[in-house]
């Protein structure tokens, strides 16, 4: 790009200024500043957190991605938010059990080779575990989901263990007391993203107790993200499944 770029600029076809704004870095929107250069360095484009902005500061930084024809992905963003950017920019799609905007813009490579999976302990931890599944989605990943398998019913788990086994990585989410990648992470032979979440009772303490649980498991090959990172979860899980099909 450098290289085509100089050369415009040598037979007069770009102007300095014009080939300044394409090398830019980064945009400046006076309350944000928004990372055009991300995909080049990490191989994905900026996402926007929803929590704390406003409608309209997420619909000016949006309207900075499509610019650039990049995908957009907002998470953490509540039904009436999201109405209120959809309003103005319709060809978002908003996941509501999830919180959660996309807008394809380009096209992300398919990872035709292997899955992940996406397991999930109980129905009330769907919200995380939807955050994680349309996150790795967005990426171009394929996802299945195995939900409602916790230790409670630790049955429910092995009618599908066959089928996780075969993934290339999991993502394990559980609330409570966060046992489930412990007993995931025994069973299979690829890496585990657990992500701890804060449903439970008090002595749960807002997702503490099941971060903790993961954090000491003894079961090997098990990462843990912060309480209720679905999207981190799933980040990493893309990056370790981009480069198993690297290898491939």
């Amino acid at each position: 790009m450098l290289e085509e770029i100089l050369k415009q600029i040598e037979t007069g076809q770009l102007s300095a200024e014009a080939a300044a704004k394409q090398l830019a870095t980064f945009e400046n929107l006076g309350f944000a500043k928004v990372d055009h250069h991300r995909k080049k360095r990490q191989g994905s484009p900026e996402v926007i957190f929803g929590e704390g902005k406003t409608s309209t500061q997420i619909i000016d930084i949006s309207r900075a991605m499509m610019a650039k024809k990049e995908n957009i992905l907002v998470t953490r963003v509540n039904k009436e938010k999201a109405e209120a950017i959809q309003r103005t920019l319709p060809d978002f799609q908003y996941h509501e059990i999830a919180n959660l905007l996309f807008m394809m813009n380009s096209g992300e490579p398919v990872y035709s080779n292997g899955y992940i999976a996406i397991v999930c302990a109980g129905t009330s931890d769907l919200a995380v575990a939807e955050e994680a599944a349309l996150t790795a989605e967005a990426y171009g990943l394929e996802v299945r989901r195995f939900y409602d398998v916790g230790v409670a019913g630790i049955h429910r788990l092995f009618a599908h263990i066959d089928e996780i086994r075969q993934a290339t990585v999991s993502v394990v989410i559980a609330g409570m007391e966060g046992a489930l990648p412990s007993v995931v992470g025994g069973l299979v032979s690829h890496p585990i993203i657990a992500v701890p979440t804060s449903i439970g009772y008090g002595a749960n303490f807002q997702g503490l107790s099941a971060l903790l649980t993961m954090l000491n498991s003894c079961a090997s090959g098990i990462s843990v993200v912060n309480i209720d990172n679905g999207f981190g979860g799933a980040y990493n899980a893309v990056l370790i499944h981009r480069l198993a099909n690297k290898q491939k």
